[in-house]
């Protein structure tokens, strides 16, 4: 053989060499697996086959045909049928994330956003990696675009929405009562996504004394609806992309703060205490404290008069505390209104000196002369 074709063949060869350990897409690696026949089945069902063939990249965490079959008899069977396609497909979706995410980097994580819109929880314990409910049994399974991780169950997205979720936890009962008297549990049900900032029923509790019962009332459901709207933000927002944004703008229209500190983190005055309660159109996150919309502008003036009126009950009936506690949360949420920099000063004082006076009696008079003095300012203008 001539020194041209030895060359020749030579090229050939390391031409087919190249090709055959060339890596196939996430698809064409399941189906030479053997064992990842349902999902195949699947994604040509839900029509998914084009994206996990695509130029990704993306982290698949693929059920085996095993973790198929522990789904209950005749579930597979009804999820390949055309008109089960949408739901199909959200499942499948959920087991995807955008990005080539290797097992060294998913040991990291305490959570990760699917391709479906919600977040699969990661718990590593010793050698173990849970996804959800599953055992991730395999990892790093490198495809020319992206990567494949082994795991032994189907994990499956919420699909109870935010209003059903809120109901079958059972420590929202204030919260959902409010929402359907606000006539916003049709919105709170819909397509979303929302972000909700959920207070608990002893969050509601630590009202003053008869703040519940008066905002629900049907004559009070526009106040209402700006409280329970302040506790909305549009999107699916999860704590860590919140904590890193630091405020949020919320249905309202007035914004939250989001900061952690030694005890932890907090949603304006807001103690968060669960976190990334995901819901199928959108998140909760669960706070121990209501949320008190800022007034805005020529609203001051109201706000004061209507937390004077009922703050005097409250005196006048003995609740000497639970006054002194309407009128701290009502200047805290006046904090943040559009007024002369003098007013806040002026308050800022008021709630400093009362926060030091132990007797509530003592700090209700403090803090309602603070707000007679800032009221007549407002009405001479």
């Amino acid at each position: 053989m001539n020194t041209f074709k030895r060359y020749c063949l030579t090229a050939a060869i390391a031409a087919v060499s190249v090709v055959n350990t060339q890596a196939a897409d996430i698809v064409d690696t399941a189906v030479g697996a053997g064992s990842f026949n349902t999902l195949v089945a699947a994604a040509k069902a839900a029509g998914l086959v084009d994206t996990l063939k695509g130029d990704g990249p993306l982290t698949v965490f693929a059920p085996t045909d095993d973790a198929f079959a522990k789904l209950p008899e005749g579930t597979v069977e009804t999820l390949l049928k055309p008109e089960n396609k949408s739901k199909l497909a959200a499942i499948l979706t959920y087991h995807v994330v955008p990005g080539k995410v290797m097992a060294s980097d998913v040991v990291k994580l305490s959570g990760a956003k699917t391709v479906e819109g919600q977040q699969v929880d990661i718990k590593v314990d010793g050698s173990t990696v849970m996804v959800d409910g599953a055992t991730v049994v395999k990892t790093d399974i490198g495809c020319d675009n992206g990567v494949i991780h082994v795991i032994d169950s189907v994990i499956l997205p919420a699909e109870k929405n935010i209003v059903e979720t809120a109901v079958g936890a059972g420590s929202f009962k204030t919260l959902v009562a409010a929402v359907k008297a606000a006539g916003l549990a049709e919105t709170l049900s819909g397509e979303g996504p929302f972000t909700v900032f959920a207070p608990t029923d002893e969050a509601f509790a630590k009202l003053p004394a008869g703040t519940v019962e008066t905002l629900l009332k049907p004559e009070n459901k526009q106040k209402l609806v700006d409280i329970l709207t302040y506790h909305v933000v549009s999107g699916r927002v999860y704590s860590s992309d919140a904590v890193a944004a630091k405020t949020a703008k919320t249905l309202n229209g007035s914004s939250i703060t989001v900061k952690v500190g030694d005890s932890g983190a907090m949603i304006n005055d807001a103690g968060l205490v669960t976190t990334d309660i995901d819901g199928s159109n959108g998140v909760i996150h669960v706070i121990d404290s209501v949320l008190m919309p800022p007034a805005k502008g020529a609203n001051v003036q109201g706000v004061l008069h209507g937390a004077i009126a009922q703050g005097s009950e409250l005196f006048n009936s003995g609740h000497h505390a639970a006054c002194a506690d309407l009128y701290t949360q009502t200047l805290s949420g006046l904090m943040s209104a559009d007024m002369d920099p003098s007013l806040h000063h002026h308050m800022t004082s008021v709630m400093a000196t009362a926060s030091t006076q132990q007797c509530p009696t003592t700090r209700a008079w403090t803090l309602r002369h603070g707000m007679d003095q800032m009221y007549s300012r407002l009405a001479a203008k």
